[in-house]
């Protein structure tokens, strides 16, 4: 048996061992959902977890109070993630318990063999990635220094090399008007509420003419507080897509000024601000990504590429911007039945179901045996580095 083969088999025998914490921690972070950098049961979870599982790990990393770091081994590094935040109203509907747990399964199960394959493994919590932007945050305090690789799984209804992440930036438009009674006196008011719908119904006619790639799409967050006051002040939030970073800088000044022309139909005035934290399209490392599919294969999944059978999952990511830093993965792994969208109720449901707990085991494997073949392999490593270089990617994401 080789050295390689015998690594895989550690780290696996290693995530088996624990195969039931994995899923405990999983169950209670999915009954436990979070919002942005508000993780605090799931952070000290799993920094407990990897600490008593021999991975020395340490809370508020990098600039993130529920952010943290466990490292081991010496040599080529690669950084495993985990992302743990939910969503508003439908808690993991994107199956991040999920994530969270195969990223410490493939942390824990790598912490046993980094020293004898000659690797690094650097194993970080990325909070707040439903628009917080919490690997942005981290990457600026240094937390891919010396990083040669970055990896992740995120749950899906199908086995995916990749999502189709593409670019986002958030967008918080507030109107001002002037309040007065709407029967007494209507004359006397500005309607901030209708400038507010004006820049909506506006954007709705720009959909028209964007990319069809692109998106748009947006909510009242502010709109008065009784019928018969006119509403002094109101306000939208946008999400705004586009395939990467540059053509996002052209469609924004297009979708700012159909949100500014309600202001000025209603003589309201108007503010804006983007959200500081971008986020970048996924630039997925091909050679990195043919190591996954061949180690999900071990397991006996299927994984392709995003619509080589007709399935994509569209959105965006914060791992996005780490993929423009270091050569990246961010595979799609089958947790629920096909056709269950993400952001979704069936999907939250479908985030804790014996379906869900194997991909956590699996998922954390194929991670595992990814790693150890980068590790024991210059060849790889070189492959998967002139990918990256030929890529251009940029750098300026941060």
């Amino acid at each position: 048996m080789s050295d390689i083969q015998t690594f895989k088999e550690r780290a696996c025998s290693k995530i088996d061992a624990i195969a039931q914490d994995l899923v405990e921690a999983s169950h209670t972070i999915h009954e436990n959902p979070e919002l942005n950098y508000e993780e605090f049961i799931a952070s000290e979870l799993l920094v407990r977890l990897a600490n008593d599982h021999g991975l020395s790990t340490d809370r508020n990393a990098y600039g993130c109070e529920t952010g943290f770091v466990g490292e081991t081994g010496t040599g080529s590094t690669v950084c495993v993630m985990s992302e743990y935040d939910a969503l508003p109203a439908i808690g993991h509907g994107c199956g991040h318990n999920i994530i969270a747990t195969a990223g410490l399964g493939a942390a824990i199960g790598l912490s046993v063999v980094a020293g004898d394959a000659g690797g690094r493994l650097r194993y970080l919590g990325t909070p707040a990635e439903e628009g917080g932007g919490g690997k942005l945050v981290m990457a600026r305090n240094g937390a891919l220094n010396g990083v040669d690789i970055a990896m992740m799984v995120h749950s899906a209804d199908a086995d995916l090399t990749s999502i189709d992440a593409i670019a986002l930036q958030q967008l918080l438009v507030e109107y001002g008007g002037e309040a007065a009674h709407a029967a007494a006196a209507p004359e006397k008011g500005k309607n901030a509420l209708d400038a507010a719908v004006l820049g909506y119904m506006a954007v709705a006619a720009l959909r028209q003419h964007i990319l069809p790639t692109e998106r748009v799409h947006g909510i009242f967050v502010r709109g008065g507080s009784k019928p018969n006051i006119v509403p002094h002040d109101a306000a939208t939030e946008w999400y705004v897509r586009s395939d990467t970073m540059s053509s996002l800088s052209e469609l924004k000044p297009r979708v700012l000024a159909a949100l500014e022309a309600g202001a000025h139909a209603c003589g309201c005035s108007v503010r804006h601000q983007w959200d500081a934290n971008p986020y970048a399209d996924m630039v997925t490392n091909n050679n990195l990504a043919a190591l996954y599919i061949s180690s999900a294969a071990s397991l006996g999944r299927t994984v392709v590429v995003p619509g080589s059978n007709g399935h994509r999952v569209v959105g965006s990511t914060d791992m996005g911007n780490i993929s423009h830093l270091v050569p990246s993965i961010h595979p799609m792994i089958a947790s629920a039945p096909p056709g269950t969208a993400i952001h979704t109720t069936a999907f939250e449901k479908a985030s804790r179901s014996p379906q869900a707990d194997q991909a956590i085991i699996d998922g954390a494997k194929a991670m595992a045996m990814t790693a150890i073949d980068y590790w024991t392999s210059p060849e790889q490593q070189s492959a998967i580095s002139a990918e990256f270089s030929r890529t251009n990617a940029s750098k300026d994401v941060l």
